[in-house]
Parts: C-alpha cells; sequence; structure tokens
C-alpha cells in the first residue's frame, strides 16, 4: 500500500504494565509493527530502551503518533476506565481519519462503550470495546480477546487480534463478540463468573479447614488432586499454589497471616446490576459480591462476634468421603455460575440486539482468561448440540452432572446451615437450582 511503508500496522496508547506487556506480545508476533504513546513521554522512551528487539516506533504526539501508523489506522487504548478514556478518545479522534479503527482494551462499563461507539461513529471513525483477559501475563503471553465494533472493524483488526490471542486446541481465543458494547458486556459476565467461581473455592476451602480439619498444606494437595479431573482450571491450579506458600517472618501457613478483606474492582457489581435490570438471577454472582462486601466490613464483623450461633457440632467420620463431598458440591454449584452468566449473556444479546454466539464465547474462555476450564469445552458443545438452550444447567451433559452432585451438594449445604459456616454462593445455587426445578 503505498504510503504505508516503514508505519505501524499497530498502535497502544497508555503504556502501564498491561498496555507496556500488550505491545511486547505484539511486536513479538511476525508480521507486526507497534507504535507506542503515553501521555508521559518518559514511559515511551523508558520501553524503547528496556526493549530494542521490538522494533517499536515511539511518538511524543498524537500527530506523530497518527502519522507513524498505516492505514486505516488501528490503535487500541490500554487506559484506566472513565474519564482517562474519554479523554485519550478525543484526542485520537482529532488525528485519525474515516475507516480507521480505535479499540478500548480496558474494563469499560459495557453502556459507556455503546455511548462511545455511537459518538464516534458519526465521525466515520470504528470505535471498538474489547475485552481482553488474562492480566498482566496474558497480555504478554497470549489473553483472550472479546471484541465488540462493526464488521468492517473486524476485518483489519481480527488478524492482529488473533496474532496476539491464547491460543485452545489451535485455535486463537478471539471472536467477533458483536457490535458495539457487546464485548466488553460478555467481559463484565467473564469477571462475574470469576467472581463467583473464587467464592465457591473458597467456600471449599473454608469447609475443608473447619470441618475436616486439613491443614493448608493438605488442602493445597486435595485441590492440586482436583484439578487433574472434571475441576481441571487455573483458579484450582492456582488455589493449590497459594496454600502450599509459607510466611518466611512467622513460619506460619501464608494464608493465614494475609488480611481476610477482599476488595472488588467494579466488574462483579456491574454484573450484578445489569443482571436485575435485565431481569436475570445471578445469585451465585451476587453472593460473591456481597461475600466481598462482608469481608470488607472488618467493625461489623468485630461486633458480631458476640451474636448468638445455636450451631450442631459437624464431626466427620469418613474424610475421604467428605472431600468428595465438597469437590461435588463445588461442582454442580459451578456448573449454576456459568448457567446464570450465560443466561446474562443471551438476556443482554436479546435486548441490544447483539448476535452472540454462545458455544464460540465458551471457546475463546478455554485459555488466555482467568476462567479457562476444561469444563468450557463441554459448554461449547451444549450450545453446538442446542443453539436455543434455554438454560446451560438443562443441557443433558449438566444436567447428568448436577443430578448425581446432588446429595452430596444437599449434605453440605446442609451440614453448613447446622453448623453455622457461611456457605452463600453453594446456598444460594442450590436454592435457585430447585427453584428452577
Amino acid at each position: 500500500m503505498s504510503g504505508n511503508e516503514g508505519k505501524a500496522n499497530i498502535g497502544i496508547v497508555g503504556l502501564a504494565v498491561m498496555g507496556s506487556n500488550l505491545a511486547r506480545n505484539l511486536a513479538s508476533r511476525e508480521g507486526n509493527t507497534v507504535a507506542i504513546f503515553n501521555r508521559s513521554y518518559e514511559k515511551t522512551e523508558a520501553l524503547v530502551a528496556e526493549h530494542p528487539e521490538a522494533g517499536f516506533l515511539p511518538a511524543k504526539t498524537y500527530e506523530e503518533f497518527a502519522a507513524s501508523l498505516a492505514r486505516p489506522r488501528t490503535a487500541i487504548i490500554m487506559v484506566q476506565a472513565g474519564r482517562p478514556t474519554d479523554a485519550v478518545i478525543d484526542e485520537l479522534v482529532k488525528v485519525f481519519e474515516p475507516g480507521d479503527i480505535i479499540i478500548d482494551g480496558g474494563n469499560a462499563l459495557f453502556t459507556d462503550t455503546i455511548r462511545r461507539e455511537k459518538a464516534v461513529r458519526e465521525t466515520g471513525i470504528n470505535f471498538v470495546g474489547a475485552g481482553i483477559s488474562g492480566g498482566e501475563e496474558g497480555a504478554l503471553n497470549g489473553p483472550s480477546i472479546m471484541p465488540g465494533g462493526s464488521a468492517e472493524a473486524w476485518e483489519t483488526m481480527g488478524p492482529i487480534l488473533k496474532s496476539i490471542a491464547a491460543v485452545a486446541d489451535g485455535e486463537p481465543c478471539v471472536t467477533h463478540v458483536g457490535t458495539d458494547g457487546a464485548g466488553h458486556f460478555v467481559k463484565m459476565i467473564h469477571n462475574g463468573i470469576e467472581y463467583a467461581d473464587m467464592q465457591l473455592i473458597a467456600e471449599a476451602y473454608d469447609l475443608l479447614r473447619r470441618v475436616g480439619g486439613f491443614t493448608p498444606a493438605e488442602i493445597a494437595d486435595i485441590f492440586a488432586e482436583w484439578n487433574t479431573g472434571e475441576l481441571e482450571s487455573y483458579l484450582i491450579e492456582i488455589t493449590a499454589e497459594v496454600l502450599r506458600q509459607v510466611d518466611a517472618s512467622t513460619g506460619k501457613p501464608l494464608v493465614d497471616v494475609i488480611l481476610d478483606q477482599a476488595g472488588a474492582k467494579g466488574t462483579g457489581a456491574w454484573t450484578v446490576q445489569s443482571a436485575l435490570d435485565l431481569g436475570v438471577p445471578v445469585s451465585g454472582i451476587a453472593e460473591a459480591v456481597f461475600a466481598r462486601s462482608l469481608s470488607s466490613a472488618p467493625a461489623q464483623r468485630s461486633a458480631a462476634q458476640s451474636l448468638p450461633a445455636s450451631t450442631e457440632t459437624w464431626s466427620v467420620d469418613d474424610r475421604d468421603a467428605f472431600v468428595e463431598d465438597v469437590r461435588r458440591a463445588l461442582y454442580a454449584s459451578k456448573i449454576i455460575a456459568y448457567s446464570q452468566g450465560f443466561d446474562a449473556i443471551v438476556a443482554g444479546a436479546a435486548e441490544y440486539n447483539w448476535d452472540i454466539k454462545k458455544g464460540e464465547i465458551a471457546k475463546i474462555w478455554r485459555a488466555g482468561c482467568i476462567i479457562r476450564a476444561q469444563f468450557l469445552n463441554r459448554i461449547t458443545e451444549a450450545y453446538a448440540d442446542d443453539p436455543e438452550l434455554v438454560a446451560l444447567v438443562t443441557a443433558p451433559y449438566f444436567a447428568d452432572a448436577v443430578g448425581s452432585a446432588l446429595p452430596s451438594w444437599r449434605r453440605i449445604v446442609a451440614g453448613a446451615a447446622l453448623a453455622g459456616i457461611p456457605t452463600p454462593a453453594f446456598a444460594s445455587s442450590l436454592s435457585y437450582y430447585d427453584g428452577l426445578r
């Protein structure tokens, strides 16, 4: 293409850790030349100096940045959600031309993405909201990517995003999710499911520790064993690793010296708020968000320690059977979390007129993202067998899995209630299942 020689085919704006890692990932793939821009030029200079092998094209101004990009220009914004994102979009719109593409790779609220896409479209420039999952490691080595935007934008950005995405069974973990805010909507739901997944794992740990009497190191072995079967997933794998860590200064298990208060970045709450607006029960995700809120109220928790409990002692005679009960309750509750998450995706697609292919979403979550798990293949298969599946939990594989887990699930939830051990996600997932049934 004339006039494009020596220019970059992709640009990155915002060089904090995620942006820097994404830029390095892009530069490491054959065929990509990467232009980079950061508000403070020192960060740009530092990245160029640290990684001369990347062949970055640094820019001091937005004008320079635009001039260094081949047309149609494609730039990924990796800055803080909210006003900082709007400010960068405004600057890029001034220097870009019709047909160019602006991709927001941050964790934006999908309704903001819908608003931005509509405004930018009037200039003839394509605006794309893309969910990028996998954290810092994913950005560098291969994330799961969920882009929205127009079909025209996908033609140009598709090959670029495929070049850096994680790969599962030979397929890049990226698909064109749908128009305007669809990509950020699906990323939000991904994060909501992640909240539920983490809460369920925490509840399983708590039961194994309090009731089973296992040490953190023993629970690490249990989780590692679970990771060889149907629960195989990134979150189970790293939980086993975390539980093996010992605090150097005290010699205690690290999990016992970490502050027991979990914050939240917003996407979990957004999932619950959006589901409420759409009329979709996502009780497992909601309880996970509320559990974090409760953990972050130490004054209330301290004052409540004197409240009456009236509990029964839960004694375990067969520890192996108890461990298996917890494992099955965890798996059944996890199925419900994903089923509720996909219900929200279906409802969002209907409300905002997105053509979201559920099986494709499960496919691109198989690698690169935080909730990557073996059983996502089962979700893809379920939607392939029945694209109009009314609820994931009703698919034969999942219905059978939950059915075989039910006696264990009921024993765990009932036992926890009698013993005064909170299992909000286990219990609400079971209640949802019974309500649905």
